[in-house]
């Protein structure tokens, strides 16, 4: 699996903002926090790899091959934090307890937190395309539509409608059992016990990866705070919030200390001689801006990814929504004359679209606007009414009323 394909193309804005196929809070998580997540990891392994990440204060009797060696030593062994106001500690188990064990691998965790956001969309891109439905291209016909001709917007808003028909069509269940009426009462329980010949299979599919981005946000706090280990980051934010607060600066942090101590033992034959030197993790005050903007940025992306993960659970739960979502379009071009067209209405959108129906029109419309949307689903009503079952219902109903 190639980085590339992990993380998207980078030749174009338009590759770099993935598939037209999920909505921009998905599109937030494993596209532009992925992006933000890897600029910073090629800022910070810059200024360990190609700069110098930190510089000791060595004694003066030390050349220059043993600062080089002090240097690189502390930087690999890690070093340990004391304020500048408290006595260095004598037992070296103590300060051992105190060591920074992170600030080496702040790259690496960067990239593996990036890889995490973006593995709910390469769930939804691997599984997505078994419900038989090529979403991604429907929607990028539907927006291309926008600034085509009257003629030619028309003829691809039909051929869509037809598409999007035929597939409805083809999962539908041809027979009905003991199984299929269990498989019906499951999805009104729960839509990822279902299937495509239920009209779910998409829908379940996105709320599960609804969830996978919830869950995945939830725990890069945990992932940070067992990575840093010097108490908690999901309160850092806090915490320099009462910092600005009280004094309008940010304190030095113990999790992102700019001076710290490092111990090392030089052998000189049989004797062993242990020393103490003061370095300067100058990297850390771009770690410390960083991981503050992080957090803040985290919370908001959490706060929007809970929030419309709710949205969509009640889009999905409550049925009403399915017809009242349809009505609007209808009655826009006053399709909704009388009760016969309303009672078709709701068969339409109960019975003909269902779930996964609403999900690409509701897809649709996220990424195109509402006339589009308007124009695919008169024609997709269209359709529907110009089918036997349903012209003989009206036809019936017609008769009734006028008997």
């Amino acid at each position: 699996m190639s980085v590339v394909w992990i993380f998207g193309s980078w030749a174009s804005w338009n590759k770099l903002r993935g598939n037209d196929d999920d909505d921009w809070v998905d599109r937030v998580n494993h596209i532009y926090t992925v992006v933000l997540l890897c600029i910073f990891a090629v800022f910070t392994g810059g200024g360990q790899y190609v700069g110098n990440p930190i510089e000791c204060w060595c004694p003066a009797q030390f050349t220059g091959s043993y600062v080089s060696y002090t240097k690189s030593y502390c930087w690999i062994k890690n070093t340990y934090y004391v304020p500048l106001e408290e006595a260095i500690p004598l037992d070296h188990d103590t300060r051992r307890q105190e060591e920074l064990t992170y600030y080496q691998w702040v790259p690496i965790i960067l990239v593996f937190m990036a890889f995490l956001f973006k593995v709910p969309c390469l769930v939804w891109r691997m599984l997505s395309g078994h419900s038989g439905l090529n979403l991604e291209k429907i929607v990028t016909m539907a927006a291309g539509t926008q600034t085509a001709e009257p003629k030619k917007r028309d003829e691809t808003v039909k051929h869509i409608a037809v598409y999007i028909d035929r597939w409805l069509e083809t999962h539908r269940q041809y027979n009905y059992n003991f199984m299929v009426r269990m498989k019906q009462k499951a999805s009104k329980v729960c839509l990822i016990m279902c299937n495509k010949r239920e009209g779910t299979y998409l829908t379940g599919l996105y709320m599960f990866v609804k969830i996978l981005y919830c869950v995945n946000i939830i725990c890069q706090f945990f992932i940070l705070n067992a990575f840093m280990g010097h108490g908690f980051y999901s309160a850092y934010g806090l915490e320099v919030l009462d910092g600005l607060a009280n004094n309008w600066e940010i304190k030095e942090s113990y999790r992102f200390p700019r001076v710290t101590l490092c111990d090392f033992d030089i052998r000189q034959l049989q004797n062993l001689q242990r020393w103490t030197v003061q370095c300067v993790l100058p990297i850390n005050l771009f770690n410390e801006k960083i991981f503050i903007f992080l957090w803040f940025w985290f919370v908001v992306v959490a706060v929007v990814t809970l929030g419309n993960f709710l949205f969509w659970i009640w889009r999905v739960i409550i049925k009403h929504n399915r017809v009242a979502y349809i009505k609007k379009f209808l009655k826009v071009r006053d399709q909704l004359l009388g009760e016969d067209d309303k009672k078709v209405c709701r068969q339409f959108a109960d019975q003909y679209l269902r779930d996964d129906g609403l999900f690409v029109l509701r897809i649709v419309a996220r990424n195109t606007n509402a006339i589009l949307l308007t124009d695919l689903v008169l024609n997709l009503w269209g359709i529907y009414k110009e089918k036997p079952f349903v012209k003989k219902a009206l036809s019936d109903d017609y008769g009734e009323t006028h008997a």
